[in-house]
């Protein structure tokens, strides 16, 4: 039987690993249940004593855990012979990755601020600046995802999102809107051939992506707009009239089609 001051020691109930590594006893439990974190010695009565290396590996959990590691994995990556030096540096080279994106993020959201303040619009480029993993997306889409999904019982959140395509599909979607609003602006009609050109570009762009993009869909699309107050709403308020007009460009790109 360990005395009491070499328990102290070097041993830890997990009330007291708790409270020194920020998380719940719920949670100690629950590592020890799926076999992540087995504490060193179990007394006779059921209570568990963790040591070092239960503590430094209970470090490494957490540390992965916050760099939104699955927990399998992170078991799978322990599992392994790991050389503590060499991971702490992978680590903090991680989360110094994710104080950046996170920086990124927080920009963005006190731009947004601001803008809602002087009821200036945020631009598309820098609405999605920052958008590097998939739970970001997912926020980012969700107001969209929840609206299609009350109105038209259509939940997109389902499906897969791959970040690096909804990043050059956004700078897409910035590109055409502020060039179809430009043209919108200097009085072009629906119909000239720079603004059908620029929607023959977009459409290629739309086809690589693997989405709808014959002319009919996108005079869809559009009409699709006008009707949907979130969708018009959303187009309206980068330029007013711009919902019309780009159903009106549409129209006229499927006529100079046929």
């Amino acid at each position: 039987m360990l005395k009491n001051n070499e328990r102290s020691e070097s041993m830890y109930t997990v009330q007291e690993v708790a409270r020194i590594a920020h998380t719940t006893v719920k949670t100690l439990h629950y590592y020890h249940k799926i076999g992540l974190l087995i504490p060193k010695q179990t007394t006779e009565a059921g209570y568990r004593l963790y040591g070092k290396q239960d503590l430094e590996r209970l470090q490494q959990i957490l540390f992965f855990k916050e760099l939104d590691f699955p927990l399998k994995e992170i078991q799978q990556l322990l599992e392994g012979t790991v050389d503590r030096e060499e991971t702490l540096i992978q680590q903090k080279s991680l989360l110094e990755q994710k104080m950046e994106r996170l920086k990124g993020l927080i920009e963005t959201i006190y731009s947004s601020i601001e803008g809602a303040r002087e009821g200036v619009e945020v631009d598309m480029e820098t609405m999605f600046k920052g958008f590097e993993t998939e739970k970001e997306w997912e926020e980012a889409l969700r107001e969209q995802n929840e609206h299609l999904k009350k109105e038209y019982n259509v939940d997109l959140s389902k499906e897969p999102l791959d970040v690096e395509s909804l990043n050059e599909s956004a700078m897409e979607a910035q590109s055409f809107n502020k060039e179809m609003i430009q043209f919108l602006q200097e009085g072009f009609p629906p119909g000239h051939s720079a603004i059908l050109e620029r929607v023959k570009d977009h459409l290629i762009f739309l086809k690589t992506k693997g989405h709808r993009s014959s002319p009919q869909d996108f005079l869809n699309q559009t009409e699709f707009f006008i009707r949907d107050d979130f969708h018009r709403n959303m187009l309206e308020q980068q330029q007013v009239g711009y919902a019309y007009f780009l159903n009106k460009v549409a129209e006229s790109y499927c006529e100079h089609c046929k």
